[in-house]
């Protein structure tokens, strides 16, 4: 059974117990007691549930069963004593003591819901202090009034240190920062700091390279798209996608960003390009943003080849949602010199239409027998889309830009992109009719056929087809570092949903470790560190997870160490019940965003900082990405 699967469980325990602990009571207070005692064994039934699903839960990782096993279990437990040592004699006691339990089980479901991990001793008074209050009203309701103010007196106590404890534990500061275990202090080596506007990277191109310049002007505009249909939207130069950058291994790559009409501001990110930190284009982290009328030159020479995109940071769920994007292809330095077709297919809902590249119907392409063909796809939106290629056989060369070692060949498979996320996908055009489907549709995909063979209609039919287990494909190789490797600091991240404050106000927010940004300690690491990142999802929504400026390593996926081909990502989605240990070599100084891709999560809550000791930046610490 999947960790999810338990999740969705307790959780249903929790309801069904307090329900029917609810029921149970109000029958006793009407006095039908056959009836009351039927559902308080079907509510002990329950409970057992809750205990059981906590307990497997707690076998698959603390993360998932702090708050149950520590805060609701327990107050549940005690209620429900109590309405053991009272069911016999029924009346208002046992009445008491079963609606108390139907209290006490609510609690903890929304201590679940609400709180989450870590759940500590000030969020178990309030709890302790809610139950008791709740139990002192209804036996006041229930039975004779007591002396003048002794309820009054008895429920404002218990509210009141209950309250009070949980409103220091609040007020308590929290770590800012976390040191993963490693050295705590912020001195760098040496003692000196750095701004992060001082961490430039080289000003020429390698020898031999050349200089790609570059200006891209963001403005709103309409754009028409292959359908027919015109819709609004935020371009760069005036198209969804944006004109596409490239360049090879060695050149020198400058953009001039120019910011025409956009009232909120852009900036430039080069989504997995590991670029030196002043071009990273994090707002009020490396830079501030392109107000309109405004421009910022971006220069990093080219040491990566693969597939990556740009898009603005800069409130980026809307920016990015509206069409602020492109795409960046680096070759390597010897180029093949066998002719191919290579297509860069990004691909983006755009105003509710599902675009591949910049069609939002299927493209027809004529291609000879015998071509090399690389589809580079890639994911601009906040959730992951599958594709599927029929009629070849095929590989899954790349992933995030880098080569996987070995890959082996695949037929009537489908490949979940996680958002943010590229594979590059290499066959040879064989004889026959090619299709490239998204998300099994018929709409928006891509065609290839020779001269005179039909076009395929492929279409839903390859829903059915199993999905590609990325930790399994292709063939292990020698790594810099492992599982096995000792490192200098690990870092635990939980991915929940709760209460929290986002942007000074409370909001229910996508939390990590409990906190929403920016009260999410910053991680700090020194250059030079071989660091282990375990990355837990407590919720019912996929995170996929960006580190700017590093490429990780997946060590495992819920235990299962990975197995084929070294998997370096930078963005890796992590579904409901899944926890994912990455690690990186801490090689490029700055300070960076590690947040959730679905950009609507990170504006709400879901992202924090990666701090190298002594670089500090002289912007505003926000994030930009809601």
């Amino acid at each position: 059974m999947s960790t999810a699967t338990l999740v969705t469980l307790d959780l249903a325990a929790a309801l069904v117990a307090a329900a029917l602990w609810a029921s149970a009571g109000a029958l006793t207070v009407r006095g039908r007691s056959r009836l009351a005692v039927g559902l308080a064994a079907g509510a002990a039934v329950a409970t057992s549930g809750r205990v059981a699903t906590a307990v497997a839960l707690a076998g698959r990782g603390w993360w998932f069963a702090q708050e149950k096993l520590t805060i609701g279990v327990p107050l549940l437990l005690v209620a429900v004593v109590a309405v053991a040592l009272t069911i016999r004699r029924g009346g208002t006691a046992a009445a008491t003591a079963m609606l108390t339990a139907g209290y006490a089980a609510a609690v903890g479901l929304a201590l679940t819901l609400l709180a989450g991990y870590p759940s500590g001793w000030g969020v178990g008074l309030v709890c302790a202090a809610v139950v008791g209050a709740a139990a002192l009203v209804t036996r006041r309701a229930l039975a004779p009034a007591p002396a003048p103010g002794t309820l009054r007196t008895g429920v404002a106590a218990v509210l009141a240190v209950g309250l009070a404890g949980g409103a220091l534990s609040v007020a308590l500061p929290g770590a800012p920062t976390d040191s993963g275990g490693g050295v705590a202090d912020a001195a760098p080596p040496g003692g000196r700091t750095v701004s992060v506007d001082e961490l430039r990277g080289p000003d020429t191109p390698d020898p031999g390279g050349a200089v790609r310049r570059y200006t891209l002007t963001a403005r709103r505009a309409s754009v028409t798209l292959s359908s027919g249909r015109t819709v609004a939207a935020w371009a760069f130069d005036g198209r969804v996608p944006g004109p596409p950058l490239t360049a090879t291994v060695g050149d020198l790559v400058e953009i001039t960003l120019r910011n025409a009409d956009i009232g909120q501001g852009v900036t430039l990110h080069w989504h997995g390009y590991d670029v030196p930190a002043v071009d990273d284009g994090a707002p009020g982290v490396t830079q501030d943003p392109v107000p309109p009328g405004g421009s910022y030159v971006y220069r990093f020479r080219a040491e990566q080849a693969g597939t990556y995109w740009y898009h603005t940071h800069q409130v980026s769920d809307q920016g990015v949602r509206m069409g602020l994007y492109g795409t960046l292809v680096v070759s390597p330095r010897v180029p093949s010199t066998v002719e191919s077709v290579d297509l860069a297919l990004p691909v983006h809902t755009l105003d509710g239409a599902v675009i591949l590249g910049d069609r939002d119907t299927a493209e027809e392409r004529r291609v000879a027998p015998g071509t090399p063909v690389r589809l580079r796809l890639v994911n601009t939106d906040s959730g992951p889309h599958r594709f599927a290629l029929a009629g070849v056989p095929y590989r899954l060369a790349a992933v995030d830009g880098t080569d996987l070692n070995r890959p082996g060949e695949l037929t009537e498979a489908t490949l979940r992109l996680a958002a943010g996320g590229r594979y590059d996908l290499a066959f040879t055009m064989p004889a026959g009719a090619v299709a490239l489907v998204v998300d099994g549709t018929a709409g928006a995909g891509l065609r290839l056929a020779p001269d005179g063979v039909p076009f395929a209609r492929t279409g839903p039919e390859v829903a059915g087809w199993p999905e590609v287990d990325l930790i399994a494909y292709g063939a292990p190789a020698a790594t810099p570092f492992g599982s096995g490797s000792r490192f200098d600091r690990r870092f635990t991240l939980v991915l929940d949903r709760g209460l929290a404050v986002v942007d000074r106000l409370p909001a229910y927010a996508y939390t990590v470790d409990g906190k929403a940004f920016p009260s999410v300690p910053t991680q700090v690491v020194r250059a030079g560190d071989l660091v282990a990142m375990t990355v837990v999802n407590r919720g019912f929504a996929t995170h996929p997870w960006h580190l700017h400026g590093h490429h990780v390593l997946v060590l495992s996926r819920d235990g299962r160490p990975a197995g084929g081909s070294p998997l370096w990502m930078d963005t890796f989605d992590v579904r409901p019940g899944e926890v994912w240990v990455v690690a990186f070599r801490a090689d490029n100084p700055g300070v960076w965003m590690n947040h959730c891709h679905n950009l609507s999560h990170a504006g709400q809550g879901m992202a924090l900082h990666l701090e190298y000791a002594g670089v500090t930046t002289p912007f505003h610490g926000g994030h930009g990405a809601g």
